[in-house]
């Protein structure tokens, strides 16, 4: 979802703020580029902290304020504090909120809008989001993930990792639920263009069933990693004829960490 000029004019405003443990993350952070089909409703800054929260709230309160904008707080509790910034006739809300701080990979530096969360920890947290809620949103951002980050059968398998209670055909029998909409369901989303519900339909079941396939064809003792290819240095789904040697295991840790290659 590309930010909207005034959303990008407030991340950029407020990237001095950000550090490894208060990024941009959410929704905002998956499709910032101008490219993404879906607007953001709102900006979202996660914290590895509680505290860090409220700390990250009023540094950026006084930016905002100083800059002219007004902030009108709609919600304010431990954890979590909720926004609406506003200018002369443009507005949009902010989010301050605590997340665990267990992800594949550190937060990464943007030119433009200060740490961000890695797209790849995006997509897993999007992943995780549509098995728990079934939103339009949600969908139309696992869509993009599987184009564009990684393939759901290999976002399953890492999504397994950062929630233990799952296994990946158990996440994956909970998305078999989603797809169900109707036009009028994406008519309130701020969309670059119609949605095609029979195209993306049948795009849904087709990767549906890949990444059944994939999961099937995993080792189970494998499960919650996230597959790095030694060559291409990117996070990809192995096929099941692809050597060993050509990739690496990567699980994740508090605060992330890069992929270990060793000696190759």
């Amino acid at each position: 979802m590309p930010l909207t000029d005034f959303q990008a004019e407030i991340a950029r405003l407020l990237a001095k703020n950000r550090s490894p443990e208060s990024h941009l993350a959410g929704g905002s952070a998956l499709h910032f580029k101008p490219h993404s089909l879906r607007y953001s409703q709102d900006l979202d800054y996660f914290h590895d902290k509680v505290e860090l929260v409220a700390e990250a709230f009023s540094k950026d309160e006084k930016v905002l304020r100083e800059n002219h904008y007004d902030v009108q707080l709609e919600m304010n509790q431990s954890g979590y504090i909720r926004t609406k910034v506003s200018k002369a006739s443009q507005s949009t809300k902010i989010e301050w909120s605590h997340d665990t701080a267990w992800r594949f990979m550190p937060a990464i530096l943007n030119i433009d809008f200060g740490y961000m969360l890695h797209p790849v920890d995006l997509a897993i947290n999007k992943t995780l989001a549509l098995v728990g809620r079934d939103e339009p949103r949600d969908f139309l951002d696992v869509l993009h993930a599987h184009k564009k980050i990684l393939p759901l059968g290999a976002l399953l398998w890492a999504c397994a990792g950062k929630d233990p209670g799952y296994t990946p055909l158990l996440l994956l029998e909970l998305l078999k639920r989603r797809g169900k909409y109707r036009p009028e369901d994406f008519t309130k989303l701020k969309l670059l263009k119609p949605v095609n519900i029979q195209n993306m339909k049948s795009e849904w079941l087709s990767l549906l069933d890949k990444a059944e396939s994939f999961i099937e064809n995993r080792s189970p003792d494998e499960i919650g990693c996230l597959y790095y290819s030694r060559k291409q240095k990117i996070f990809f789904a192995p096929s099941p004829g692809d050597s060993k040697k050509t990739y690496v295991l990567h699980y994740g840790r508090k605060g992330g960490i890069l992929p270990y290659l060793g000696i190759e």
